[in-house]
């Protein structure tokens, strides 16, 4: 069931029933989930919301609240698995699902009844034919139980020999079907990806629903090239065309409110598109900091070595910015530098080979003082959500990181700020040890690398996102620092402890840092394999089928099968 088909059938729903909202722990999700808040604040709906991080999580959730809702909306999560063979619901039970989430289960497609998608019109899906995966049983006619005393008239025999010989070929035809079913299955899910972004379904299926809320815009779309190394959810194509939609979107707003008799006062919200730097907070840090910090200069500069730091020097120095400016906070800059800042960086930062320090982006301002770009709002709440400091149930970090979309909420939003810049500056100092003490080493079909117990911010990286961004973060660096062309083109995977008291690791894989666009990962159904064939005690209970629990006892068996399955 697509967009077209049950977009109109989702909204009357959720106006008029009572829904229990199940949002995944991640940012997309999260920004979804203040978008659908609006939503039901304007129409008076009355709805649970229960954060799930994991497979467990919402298996639990589903089964505390079946019996006080018949209409469950997923938000980011739930289009990979077969979603009634998992969660075994009444007849009278019914789930829209909205996820990025690439490939969606066959049963859930083909399924439409309980399960309703909601996905763009546009977005290729490369689902199997029905008759390819779907067979209607057929009867089995039983044999007859025949005398063969020889006196059988041959009329009878023959026919008898003639439907032995039929239903072998129907067994035949049906053992070649079931094999080609399999091929199939196995060719669409070997890969896993990610569709379009649910806010940016949200935002384009019914925007005109949310134009008061419109400021969530920006809070998500966020997808600039240095966020899509936070989530990867968009190819460079697609976010620009993506991206573009949205500044229609944007304009029309913007334009509402310039009417001179209705202008609006400094201190509202004003959303603007533009071209920004692709340094990672800078305009709430010091241009020194986010230099070093980014994954993309610190990786094109080598700053890990001493001719990186060298090279960065020089680059400053290219640029004419005195080490007293960049070294203080952004706002604290002489005016006369940071109107021509950007253009002073981009050129310089052509001559020193990072042609891409150029991004669009969105940015939201509330009266002079306060400005904030798509992507720092997703380090600062990505940030709040992954929270090491525990301050009472799971869920406070979600509704920490959900309250800081908030414009009142303004001071958890610096929070989220201040911790995301501690997780950068621990990325870093952690990719600088893992290349210089050689950690990452080949392990023939991909590279391989595995924090220590006892590693500085070791804790940190027990979470998924955190340690995605370090593995990409890693992976980038490394390519640049190598000079085997080889491992230039080979995936990464990477391990860190999660808890040592039950001796387990976290383990992700992330696929190979090259110019093509395919960004499709493998490693999903490979690490199942991996863990079936060796009976290694594994916990597959992220929603990305790429990261994975596994019992520090069981690694070394693992990766060799690992390595066995993909040589």
């Amino acid at each position: 069931m697509f967009i077209s088909d049950c977009r109109r059938e989702f909204y009357d729903v959720i106006v008029s029933q009572r829904v229990l909202l199940l949002v995944a722990s991640d940012v997309d999700a999260l920004c979804a989930c203040k978008i659908l808040q609006a939503l039901f604040q304007c129409d008076h709906v009355q709805y649970t919301l229960v954060p799930v991080s994991g497979w467990q999580e919402l298996e639990t959730a589903f089964l505390e609240h079946k019996d006080q809702f018949k209409y469950f909306v997923l938000i980011n999560c739930g289009a990979n698995v077969d979603l009634l063979e998992i969660l075994q619901p009444e007849e009278d039970t019914f789930f829209f699902v909205c996820d990025s989430h690439r490939p969606i289960n066959v049963v859930n497609v083909y399924n439409d009844t309980q399960i309703k998608l909601l996905v763009k019109q546009d977005d290729d899906l490369d689902v199997p034919a029905y008759d390819d995966i779907f067979r209607d049983e057929e009867d089995e006619e039983e044999d007859s139980e025949c005398d063969s005393d020889g006196s059988e008239p041959s009329e009878k025999r023959r026919r008898f020999e003639e439907g032995v010989i039929e239903r072998t070929m129907k067994r035949r035809q049906r053992r070649e079907w079931e094999a080609r079913r399999r091929e199939i299955i196995f060719d669409y899910e070997q890969y896993e990806y990610h569709g379009t972004s649910v806010i940016f379904m949200l935002l384009t299926g019914q925007c005109v629903i949310f134009r008061k809320h419109f400021c969530v815009l920006v809070i998500k779309y966020k997808n600039t090239q240095e966020e899509s190394e936070v989530t990867n959810l968009f190819l460079r194509m697609k976010y620009v065309t993506d991206i573009g939609i949205l500044q229609r979107h944007v304009s029309r707003h913007n334009h509402r409110n310039e009417d001179e008799e209705n202008s609006l006062s400094i201190d509202c919200m004003r959303i603007a598109f533009e071209y920004d730097l692709r340094l990672a907070l800078y305009q709430h840090w010091s241009l020194y900091e986010s230099l070093c910090n980014t994954s993309y200069t610190s990786a094109s500069l080598k700053l890990w070595s001493v001719q990186g730091q060298k090279r960065l020097q020089e680059f400053l120095a290219d640029m004419g910015l005195p080490l007293k400016q960049v070294k203080q906070k952004f706002n604290s800059m002489d005016m006369s530098l940071k109107e021509n800042l950007r253009e002073m960086i981009e050129e310089s930062a052509n001559k020193f080979g990072m042609k891409d320090l150029r991004v669009q982006t969105f940015s939201i301002h509330f009266g002079f003082k306060n400005k904030f770009s798509a992507s720092d709002i997703v380090y600062a709440t990505a940030s709040l959500m992954e929270n090491i400091e525990k301050e009472g149930p799971e869920t406070t970090n979600f509704i920490k990181a959900l309250d800081s979309l908030s414009r009142g909420n303004l001071d958890k939003l610096h929070q989220g700020l201040d911790l995301a810049k501690k997780q950068l500056r621990a990325i870093q100092q952690t990719v600088a040890s893992c290349i210089c003490t050689n950690l990452v080493i080949s392990q023939g079909p991909f590279l391989y690398c595995s924090l220590m117990e006892g590693t500085p911010d070791v804790k940190l990286f027990s979470k998924p996102v955190s340690l995605c961004l370090l593995s990409k973060y890693l992976l980038k660096s490394f390519v640049c620092s190598t000079k085997n062309k080889r491992c230039k083109l080979l995936p990464l995977i990477m391990a860190a402890p999660m808890d040592v008291e039950q001796g387990t690791v976290i383990m992700v894989g992330i696929p190979p840092e090259t110019e093509s666009s395919d960004k499709k990962n493998f490693f999903g159904r490979a690490f199942e394999k991996a863990a079936d064939s060796t009976n290694s005690r594994t916990l597959h209970n992220h929603f990305d089928m790429s990261i994975i629990e596994l019992k520090t006892e069981d690694r070394s068996k693992f990766l060799d099968a690992l390595i066995s399955l993909l040589s």
